[in-house]
């Protein structure tokens, strides 16, 4: 059986990535997620294992160092917080474009700006709709704890090699720095190059393999309609994700329920507890978790739409940025409203159940 042990939500990260058998970590330090990095370097898992880490010159040589991995086809990851991955979107628009597989953990503080070390969900614009130039996507996984964290390491490796996309691991200030029980995934072992060419030798280069033509890594294509055919096989991909890899989570909602409410992340366990204490006053409502941002669970919101007296949509921001989504996926069908903090202030149970009673 694999390890149960108590740790903050950064250090799991890196203890996660080094099981799942994570080839390189290029990165940057930037409060709240220093300990991913800090914790690999403690670690030394290159004695172990092999795993190259390195504290790169900026974020963009981080983001560049990962293109250069993937490009090999290696398990490669980095991770930042919000201005850190905005130094670092022009190279994850050029993964995309080249179709390369990595990992990207981004620990959200409050912007807009340098802002504060404290915690947001402020990046889900960013994250979700594309923060870098062209048409693309990222797979985005939101944990909501820190066993997630562990979790999410290992999916968002088989979801990049099985996309051939960038993965980002969205998480926010609460979970990257609280303390949990974690149940720790068994180790992997690195690829040897002959399962690299057996994975990824269509693409990847790796030099020239049994009389095959080299492979070349590229975003660039000088000819409209080539580039165009990228871009279209491209979007086909995405509607793969959508078809296939939709993940949410729901919490009392087996019952007819009234109302729904839609949080992400730490918000969401804020909000479960939100639940309670309007089923202690017979207010029947329940809340779903969207796991994957993108692909966002957009019909299940439309069925719940289509029964309860209105959504509420809980953020650590703002004005609100999934809160569009859920419109989107609402259409009309009933009311959404939205409730959000920010500057680094993390709602209460209580403020959320107060708005709710007082606006609906």
């Amino acid at each position: 059986m694999s390890e149960i042990v108590l740790m903050k939500g950064n250090e799991v990260i890196a203890e996660a990535a080094i099981r799942a058998g994570c080839d390189g970590y290029f990165g940057y330090p930037i409060t709240p997620q220093s300990e991913i990095m800090e914790t690999l370097m403690l670690r030394e898992p290159w004695k172990e294992t092999g795993m190259i880490v390195l504290q790169a010159e900026s974020e963009i040589a981080a983001i560049n160092m990962v293109y250069g991995g993937a490009s090999c086809g290696k398990k490669v990851m980095t991770s930042s917080s919000s201005p850190g991955i905005s130094l670092k979107q022009e190279g994850i628009s050029y993964l995309c474009g080249s179709q390369l597989p990595c990992l990207i953990v981004n620990v959200q503080r409050g912007g807009p700006g340098l802002g504060t070390i404290q915690p947001s969900q402020a990046d889900y614009f960013q994250s979700v709709k594309g923060g870098g130039h062209g048409d693309y996507k990222l797979i985005v996984l939101a944990p909501n704890g820190v066993q997630e964290m562990n979790d999410f390491v290992h999916l968002g490796f088989t979801l990049a090699f099985r996309y051939r996309n960038p993965v980002m691991l969205l998480a926010d200030g609460v979970i990257g720095q609280m303390m949990e029980k974690v149940q720790l995934s068994e180790y992997k072992k690195r690829w040897t190059d002959d399962e690299i060419e057996k994975i990824s030798g269509s693409w990847a280069t790796t030099g020239k393999k049994n009389n095959r033509k080299q492979n070349v890594t590229s975003s660039l294509d000088l000819v409209a309609l080539k580039q165009e055919k990228r871009n279209i096989q491209i979007q086909k991909k995405y509607r793969q994700m959508e078809k296939k890899e939709v993940r949410f989570d729901t919490y009392r909602c087996d019952d007819k329920i009234d109302f729904l409410i839609v949080a992400y992340g730490s918000c969401a366990r804020i909000c479960s507890k939100t639940v309670e204490l309007l089923r202690e006053k017979e207010i029947k409502t329940g809340l779903l978790r969207p796991i994957t941002l993108f692909p966002f669970p957009i019909d299940e919101i439309k069925k719940y739409a289509s029964q309860v007296k209105g959504i509420l949509t809980v953020e650590m921001s703002a004005a609100g940025q999934m809160v569009e989504d859920v419109k989107l996926a609402v259409n009309g069908r009933t009311r959404v409203d939205f409730y959000g903090r920010s500057g680094g202030v993390v709602p209460t149970p209580e403020e959320v159940y107060n708005y709710f009673i007082k606006n609906f």
